[in-house]
């Protein structure tokens, strides 16, 4: 029978960490069982509680945090401390000097002069596992620069392959969630060591590094190529047909895999001689001739309605769906089937629940998804010790 008890209950993570990626690893940490407190700054808490409207709205009417704050710091316990006080960062050194695993995101060597750096730490908790998370890294001529996404992503190449007309971000900060699902692997994969060795582990995580890595097969294209890939839209820089098209009442994505797809959807557009010609047979004869063969399969698509090609694609097997906003999206047959919209009880917030998206994670059938809501700022001030 699989565990009811969560894979990290038990665990301790100490967050000195704010905005996104730092408490994006925390609340995966969090969702899969582990104790994470939050450590903010006091008064105004992480920088994201401001960041709207809009505002969740408290149990007696007044504006809470920002909904920004609430999608990253689910399931955490949130104190107060103000860094210059030396009794504060008395409690945060103890809590430390009891944690498994420290997050933090502060400016390269920003800790140190608080005694909260690795090697500060390291001395009082020789097994911790300490993640540190900056713009640039711990090294290099970037090293004491302050990261953004926004800026991460335009630096690290992604903006120039993302955008129609001219470069464009991508609408969710990625280089922020990627570097925080990277950053738990690490911690995961060190905390496997430290089971083995006994050893604890600084671990140096990069946006940067973190948007180059995440290039993926355009990085590749351009390592193989030497020429750098540039701006196509909703196009698919390595397979064809793989982007959106027109019916007579709105657009529909085909993402045709493989060749056998490719005449599959020829067919369900009455034109299943495209498969046989030579121009068109082959992935890269399709690529070589895309000029020449969208407008073909345009042309036949606009002839449809938008609910009959989906229909044709979904009975040919050929991939294909709808853009959805994000309201369709949450409320696709497939995506409440899944439960990825969660509800988690909060005394403090109006209604006394709070609506959330849950961790994409299920173990033994069961989702991962930590019971608590984010946290007020403070809440848990008068109980700051670990459990």
């Amino acid at each position: 029978m699989p565990s009811s008890k969560p894979p990290l209950a038990g665990l301790r993570v100490l967050e000195l960490a704010r905005i996104l990626a730092g408490p994006w690893a925390g609340q995966m940490l969090a969702d899969l069982g582990a104790d994470v407190i939050k450590v903010e700054r006091r008064g105004s808490g992480d920088d994201t509680r401001g960041w709207g409207p809009p505002f969740v709205e408290g149990a007696d009417g007044e504006k809470l945090s920002a909904a920004y704050y609430h999608s990253c710091n689910r399931g955490k316990r949130s104190i107060t401390a103000d860094f210059e006080n030396a009794d504060d960062m008395d409690r945060v050194r103890a809590l430390a000097a009891e944690a498994d695993i420290v997050i933090e995101n502060f400016k390269t060597g920003g800790l140190k002069r608080y005694g909260l750096d690795y090697e500060s730490l390291k001395a009082l908790n020789p097994k911790l596992i300490y993640c540190s998370i900056t713009g640039f890294g711990q090294t290099g001529p970037y090293a004491q620069r302050a990261g953004y996404d926004y800026l991460i992503q335009a630096m690290g190449g992604m903006m120039s392959i993302t955008g129609i007309d001219e470069p464009v971000r991508t609408g969710v900060a990625i280089a922020d969630l990627f570097t925080g699902v990277y950053s738990a692997g690490a911690i995961l994969a060190a905390l496997h060591r430290q089971h083995e060795t006994g050893e604890g582990a600084w671990i140096d995580m990069a946006l940067l590094d973190v948007q180059t890595s995440v290039l993926a097969n355009q990085a590749m294209n351009y390592l193989v190529s030497g020429k750098p890939p540039g701006l196509m839209g909703n196009a698919h820089p390595n397979v064809v047909p793989y982007q959106p098209f027109e019916t007579s009442d709105g657009r529909v994505i085909v993402a045709v895999g493989n060749d056998g797809q490719f005449a599959r959807f020829a067919a369900i557009l009455g034109r299943p001689e495209l498969a046989d010609d030579p121009d068109y047979k082959t992935n890269a004869a399709r690529i070589h001739n895309r000029e020449r063969l969208i407008p073909l399969l345009a042309e036949r698509t606009k002839r449809m309605t938008r609910e009959d090609l989906l229909a044709a694609l979904e009975r040919e097997g050929v991939p294909g769906g709808p853009i959805n906003d994000i309201a369709q999206a949450l409320a696709d047959p497939q995506v409440r089937a899944r439960g990825m919209q969660v509800t988690l009880d909060a005394p403090h917030v109006a209604d006394g629940a709070l609506a959330q998206v849950r961790s994409p994670i299920v173990m033994d059938g069961t989702p991962m998804v930590a019971e608590k809501a984010p946290p007020a700022l403070g809440a848990d001030d008068a109980d700051w010790r670990w459990r």
